[in-house]
């Protein structure tokens, strides 16, 4: 006799897949008011070049077709971010993104540093940041990252 223990995704199970799109959001207006985020491809590449190590997640909006130099740099930028234990969380917009950080033009992509408020990383998370820590990690292993829908605003 085979006991199968039952599949758990914690951010699918307990917070519901709308509610992601309502934690990045009001975590992204935090985090700006905080000036901890970065907003542009180009602002996120430059900053991740110099001090990686102080970047927490890199929200990217779905490509638009047939732009391949952007798909590229976001590809690589992607890898990049795996590679340095930056969590990659993948949005549904990138008109509902820019508008969520009142941006005038369309960005696909934006970062958001860790928080310096304390020394010790777990007291410095607050509950939007682990909430969506635990998503991420639920999809670290996924061959395919889920996106995540952005309210509209």
């Amino acid at each position: 006799m085979v006991i199968e223990e039952p599949k758990h995704t914690p951010a699918v199970d307990t917070m519901g897949v709308s509610n992601v799109g309502k934690t990045i959001k009001q975590l992204l207006l935090k985090a700006q008011s905080e000036s901890r985020v970065t907003v542009g491809l180009s602002a996120c590449i430059n900053i991740l070049s110099k001090t990686p190590e102080d970047s927490l997640f890199c929200l990217l909006a779905e490509p638009k077709k047939g732009d391949s130099a952007t798909h590229m740099h976001e590809v690589l930028l992607e890898a990049f971010c795996y590679e340095n234990d930056i969590y990659v969380v993948k949005v549904d917009s990138a008109d509902k993104l820019s508008r969520i950080l009142g941006q005038s033009d369309i960005e696909s992509c934006a970062l958001i540093q860790k928080s310096w408020t304390s020394n010790n990383e777990d007291e410095s998370f607050d509950s939007l940041e682990n909430a969506l820590v635990d998503h991420c990690e639920a999809f670290w292993d996924a061959p395919q990252q889920p996106i995540i829908k952005l309210p509209a605003m």
